[in-house]
């Protein structure tokens, strides 16, 4: 994720962020590195937003950017819910954002991944900078994904167990971390399932990634 300094058109994202379905459950996960060109700008980015408690959205690209959508994002579920008198789900918010990003057409210079649990059961969405929405069981954006989608690609199984579904997001990251510049520092995850939005701690990432 890069610090927004320079002309869109010369910005460039760098960050590892992965969404995947476990059995019951959603695993969001990114690194916490934030870039300005060449300078670490920060090393402690929140890369991971609760939406609501069964919504959680990971970003890719500008800070400003990210920070305000997310913002949106939170306010807009948050009416849809007071208005219905029911949540709002995933797939309705993920097309929210896409049609936000596809009117402003490369305004926001931002990547997302949504992953909820609803009633329609786990679900992780890809969304890009021009509204672009793909549904899938595992997916990454930044510019570690390719090498957090080889680890994806080659440990993901269907039903995984909630408990292995995070050891392999955090490998994603890890492996992210170990071999692209902009993507670093340390891991954040958080877990969706029936009894909603969940962060884990640092210590139980830690001794995960270590192992």
């Amino acid at each position: 994720m890069e610090q927004q300094t320079r002309p869109p058109d010369e910005l460039k994202t760098g960050t590892t962020t992965v969404g995947l379905i476990g059995k019951d459950c959603v695993v969001l996960a990114s690194d916490q590195r934030a870039t300005m060109g060449y300078l670490i700008a920060s090393k402690t980015a929140k890369k991971i937003y609760r939406i609501t408690d069964r919504i959680g959205a990971t970003i890719a690209g500008s800070v400003a950017d990210a920070q305000a959508m997310m913002d949106l994002l939170k306010a807009e579920a948050k009416l849809f819910e007071i208005q219905r008198e029911r949540p709002m789900k995933a797939k309705a918010l993920t097309r929210l954002l896409s049609n936000i990003m596809f009117q402003a057409r490369g305004a926001y210079l931002l990547q997302c991944l949504v992953g909820g649990f609803d009633d329609e059961g786990p679900q992780v969405y890809y969304n890009d900078y021009i509204g672009s929405v793909l549904s899938d069981k595992y997916t990454s954006t930044g510019s570690g994904s390719p090498v957090a989608l080889g680890v994806l690609e080659a440990g993901y199984e269907d039903d995984l167990p909630k408990s292995q579904a995070i050891e392999l997001a955090i490998s994603a990251i890890a492996s992210a971390i170990e071999r692209d510049a902009a993507t670093g520092n340390a891991i954040l995850v958080s877990v969706i399932d029936k009894d909603g939005y969940q962060e884990l701690d640092r210590e139980t990432i830690d001794k995960i990634w270590k192992k």
